[in-house]
This record gives C-alpha cells, sequence and structure tokens, in this order.
C-alpha cells in the first residue's frame, strides 16, 4: 500500500490511487465469511449480499457490538462524521477486531450540489468511489421509479375517473375511488436539487393529457419508499408497507392507498433487488455495507435494518452511521430505528471538531468561497468553551437512551493543544469519553485512540430504552422529543396540523405509529440561523405527513423543504471524465 498525503491530495485522487489495491469483491466477502452462493458481485470490487441466505445461516450467531456515529449540529466548516465513522473501522481493523461499517447511499442532489457524496475523505474513505457517487447498483433508481409509479396510477385514476362513467369503470374492474384532487399526500420525485419542481401545475392540455393538478417534487431519498427500504426487515415486510402508503384523501377525508390502486405489487416488483445491501471497503480493506440514503432532516436518515442484521451477525464490531447531528440523526436511529429492528446500541460517537463548535460559540459567519475568518484558525478559546454548550446538549441526548456515549475530537492540523483539552474537559465532565483521532491524515492509525475508547465503552453495562411508548398521544410524543432532544420550552401546532393529528388519534393502527420530525439540521432549533444551544424558544409544527407503509408520523416544523435547492456554485461545475482513461475526476 503507497503512503498517500491528503494534505497533498484531493479526495477523488486519493480514492483512485486507492482503487489499484482494493480487494476483488469475492476475496472480501469470503475473508468476512460470506459465502459464494451470498455474494452477488456487480463488476470486480462491489456487490450486493444476498441477506436472506445470510441472515438464515447465521440466525444462532451472537450479535457484534453495536455502534453509532452521530454529530453535533452540523455547521458549512464540516464534522466528518461519515470519515469518522470510516476511520473508526479502520481503527478497530487496525486493533484486530473483526469489524465492519454501513453507511447510506448517497444521493444525486448533495453529490452534484455543495455536500459532495458522503464516501469519507482523506485516507478515511469508502471505495470505489466514482460507482458509490453515482448510482451505485439502481436502489435509488428504484425507489424513484416505484415511488413515481404510485403517482402514476394516482394521476391516470384522478384522469379516468373525471371522464369516464361508472359503467365504463366498472366493465374494466375499476371501483369509483372518488378521489380528492385537493387532498393528495405525495408528489413526485427525482433525484437532484431541483427548487424549479417544488411546486408545479400537472396535466396541461386536453382533457387526454391528464388532470389538471397542482402537483410537485421532492427529492428522491425523502421518499415513503426509501424509508421503506431503511426499515423492511424481509420481502414479505417490504411487500406489506409498500401497500399502506398514503398517496391521497378521497372526498370523505378516508384515506387512498397503493393498494386501493392496486400498484403496490408492482411497486415491490421493482424494490427487490435494492432490498440487498451492497458491499464496498475502506480504504484499508475493511468491509462497508451502503443501503439505503441519507437527509435525517427530512427522512429516516439511517442505514438500513438489514444492512446491520447482516453486519452483526458477521462482525465482532459493527459501526452504523446515523444522518446530522445527535437531535435528528440519533433521535430517530433510537426511537425509530432501534424500536423497529429490536436492535440494542452498546455505544454511540459523537462527532465534532474545534471549528464547528468555535462557530456554534459564536464565531463569524462561514460564506462558501470567501476566505476563512482568522478565529476559525487561530487558538480562541472563549469560543470553543461556549460551543462545546452545542456538543453538551448532545452529549446529554445521547445519555437519555441509556447508551454510553464517546466524543471524537476530529482533529485539524491548526487545533491547539490548549483547545482539544478544553473540550476533553467539558465532554468528560458530561459523562462522556472523549477520544482525539486524526484518521483523516493518518487512516487507521490515526484512529487507535477512538478505536480504544469505543471499545471501552461497548465493554460496560447500558440501560437502553426508549424515549417514549406508542400509546402517549401524538402531540405529547412530538413535545416531548422537542423539550427533551432539541431543548425547546413547548410545541405550537398549526391548525392544519391539528386537525392532522386529531384525525391520527382515531386510527387505532396509525396513532401508535412512532414520530419522525422534519426539521433543519443547522440548528437544535427549527431556525437554521441559530447557533450553539438555544434557550426561550417554541417549535412551530406546521404540517403532520403520514407514512403509512413505513409506519411513521411525520411532523413538519419551520419552513423547511422537501426538495433541497441547488447552489450558485454546485460541485458539478468540477465534475468531469477524463477521456483517455474514462475515469471520473473532481467527485468528493
Amino acid at each position: 500500500m503507497v503512503r498517500l498525503d491528503p494534505t497533498q491530495l484531493q479526495d477523488w485522487q486519493i480514492a483512485q490511487a486507492a482503487e489499484e489495491w482494493m480487494k476483488p469483491v469475492g476475496q472480501l466477502a469470503a475473508e468476512w465469511g460470506i459465502n459464494d452462493d451470498e455474494l452477488l458481485p456487480y463488476g470486480h470490487h462491489l456487490g450486493k449480499i444476498d441477506f436472506k441466505l445470510v441472515t438464515e445461516r447465521l440466525k444462532g450467531n451472537k450479535n457484534a457490538k453495536y455502534i453509532d456515529v452521530t454529530a453535533i449540529t452540523p455547521t458549512p466548516l464540516g464534522e466528518g462524521k461519515s470519515t469518522t465513522t470510516i476511520g473508526l473501522v479502520q481503527g478497530l481493523g487496525r486493533r484486530r477486531k473483526k469489524v465492519s461499517g454501513a453507511i447510506r447511499q448517497p444521493s444525486g442532489g448533495p453529490t452534484f450540489n455543495i455536500k459532495g457524496s458522503a464516501a469519507g475523505g482523506g485516507l478515511s474513505q469508502c471505495i470505489p468511489l466514482t460507482p458509490f457517487s453515482l448510482g451505485l447498483t439502481g436502489d435509488i433508481d428504484c425507489v424513484v421509479n416505484a415511488h413515481n409509479l404510485a403517482m402514476v396510477a394516482l394521476t391516470s385514476r384522478l384522469q379516468h375517473e373525471f371522464i369516464n362513467t361508472d359503467e365504463f369503470l366498472a366493465k374494466r374492474n375499476l371501483k369509483r375511488l372518488d378521489i380528492d384532487p385537493r387532498n393528495i399526500e405525495m408528489k413526485w420525485v427525482i433525484d437532484y436539487c431541483a427548487q424549479a419542481l417544488r411546486d408545479i401545475v400537472i396535466g396541461l392540455g386536453g382533457k387526454m393529457d391528464g388532470f389538471l393538478a397542482q402537483s410537485g417534487f421532492a427529492i428522491a431519498v425523502s421518499s415513503e419508499v426509501m424509508a421503506i427500504l431503511s426499515v423492511a426487515t424481509s420481502l414479505k415486510d417490504m411487500r406489506d408497507r409498500m401497500g399502506r402508503i398514503v398517496v391521497a384523501y378521497n372526498k370523505r377525508g378516508e384515506p387512498v392507498t397503493t393498494r386501493d390502486l392496486e400498484v403496490d405489487g408492482a411497486m415491490t416488483a421493482w424494490m427487490v433487488r435494492a432490498l440487498n445491501p451492497n458491499l464496498l471497503q475502506t480504504i484499508e480493506g475493511q468491509p462497508v455495507l451502503v443501503h439505503a440514503g441519507p437527509f435525517a432532516n427530512i427522512a429516516v436518515g439511517q442505514s438500513s435494518v438489514i444492512a446491520d442484521r447482516v453486519a452483526l451477525k458477521l462482525s465482532d464490531y459493527h459501526v452504523t452511521e446515523s444522518g446530522f447531528g445527535a437531535d435528528i440523526g440519533f433521535e430517530k436511529f433510537w426511537n425509530i430505528k432501534c424500536r423497529l429492528s429490536g436492535l440494542k446500541p452498546n455505544c454511540a460517537v459523537v462527532v465534532a471538531t474545534v471549528r464547528a463548535l468555535k462557530m456554534h460559540g459564536g464565531g463569524p459567519v462561514v460564506v462558501p468561497g470567501k476566505p476563512l475568518d482568522s478565529a476559525y484558525k487561530e487558538e480562541n478559546l472563549a469560543l470553543v468553551d461556549k460551543g462545546c454548550e452545542n456538543l453538551i446538549a448532545h452529549i446529554e441526548t445521547v445519555k437519555k437512551s441509556g447508551i454510553n456515549p464517546v466524543v471524537c475530537i476530529n482533529r485539524f492540523y491548526t487545533d491547539t493543544e490548549e483547545e482539544i483539552k478544553l473540550i476533553k474537559q467539558a465532554a468528560e465532565q458530561a459523562g462522556a469519553r472523549a477520544a482525539v483521532s486524526e484518521h483523516w491524515l493518518k487512516g487507521g492509525d490515526g484512529a487507535l485512540e477512538l478505536a480504544d475508547a469505543v471499545v471501552d465503552a461497548c465493554e460496560e453495562e447500558n440501560d437502553f430504552k426508549l424515549l417514549y411508548e406508542g400509546a402517549e398521544p401524538i402531540t405529547e410524543r412530538i413535545e416531548k422529543i422537542a423539550t427533551e432532544v432539541y431543548g425547546a420550552e413547548g410545541v405550537t401546532f398549526s391548525p392544519e396540523a391539528m386537525s392532522k393529528i386529531e384525525r391520527l388519534e382515531k386510527d387505532a393502527t396509525m396513532r401508535n405509529y412512532p414520530v419522525c420530525m422534519v426539521k433543519t439540521h443547522l440548528s437544535l432549533s427549527h431556525d437554521p440561523q441559530i447557533k450553539g444551544r438555544p434557550v426561550g424558544w417554541v417549535l412551530p409544527v406546521s404540517d403532520i405527513l403520514t407514512y403509512g407503509g413505513a409506519g411513521f408520523i411525520v411532523p413538519v416544523a419551520g419552513g423547511i423543504k422537501l426538495m433541497p435547492g441547488t447552489s450558485s456554485d454546485p460541485a458539478y461545475r468540477r465534475i468531469d471524465v477524463d477521456i483517455e482513461t474514462g475515469k471520473v475526476k473532481g467527485l468528493f
């Protein structure tokens, strides 16, 4: 293995160089304990795993130690959560542990916009980078096609019921659903950040051109179909969930589902191959499963239950990733993923950086493309100290779950010893272990202190418990998340949200669904401009979505959109292809 210098090379250059020594996927799988008939290769270096065969064969195996990686509230300066996930896997590998990781498949939206593909960075990356970033084995394409097929079925039924008589419909064995075109629950999806498609009108033209209606697009990974992929435990489970998706309401206010539209079977047909998790590897050759999608602010944002169940049977330590900060990513891991899977974690890692804590401490606004203020490059203990209030809030969230927290101080070369010492003291006083890690610069060798802290935390007993029970009133569950996790003083509900809650409370099944909040990831509050640990604020819930298939109640807080926008300086401006080799350059 050639030594690469991340201070001199971009991430895509490091990944491209590291791909020269990648293990063939057959070797990677065999070393992990996967049989030949359980591996479904996609080329030389990646594949899918037949999860049904693996879990059936190993169902008697003891589960590995289960570790979730989360972070402080994100800032434009970055915290390196995916990088830390990969770095921790590499560090545990250096300690000769049988270890695996699970991360989420990147969306084309951030990949071609400003966030990048979230494969990690520096010497802690998931490879091969190009297929990872550009569609992988097609899971998101399957989600898009399954979701949009439901919209095709809905709009087609609206048109035919509008222009045809009951007699005509009966001859085609169609029952009139009497769908209310003003009460449509779903939009179309596309896997880009396309703000121009948020609100559109469809069906323009003649009566044969569709039903005239207001509609729009959301980003693909916010689809309920993706949520189902995240939480499904089997093909049967997925098939059952697919039929419970609420696409609209009829004129009597009753839900119209994909089963009513008779499209749920065809939607599941699109998703069969996507149900198997994808197998990739770290730069240092440990297995990484990539499955389900990102965006814990507008989706569940977890690597899949299936991926974790497979890995927990094959490894001694398994590291899984949750989206964004502990207030939304870890909270959903805790109260949705663990609730539905029955899995109990041993440890949670909260990633923080000195620079991000300085911003939470009141540091100058960071504007992409403009030089970084000197406050972020020089020692400033006052900003770090104030910013640690945000870190402590996330530690307290993890502790409320009963899990042992470990703070990873993801070190940058400008960080000083005094700044690091201050963060360690704050973390330890809040009841967490703290470890400095330099995995971006040194790979697994730089993550040994973090790996040791995680091993120690996993050896301690914990008292894992959910934040709320399903029988509590919906408003109480939302208020508990807002007050005990976000730090709000209370919650206000719009009339529309309260009307929907009242309707859900009358449904014996839906009223017990877990809560999957839609909220900005850029603040503990609903306002992305408020950093640190806000006090004296109230969470406004403007709407309630119902994910009948995934089994979620989805409150929408603040003005967050399910379709992000593309920036003025998107990443696609720097992505290209080497016309001699065909290799993609510029991905990050």
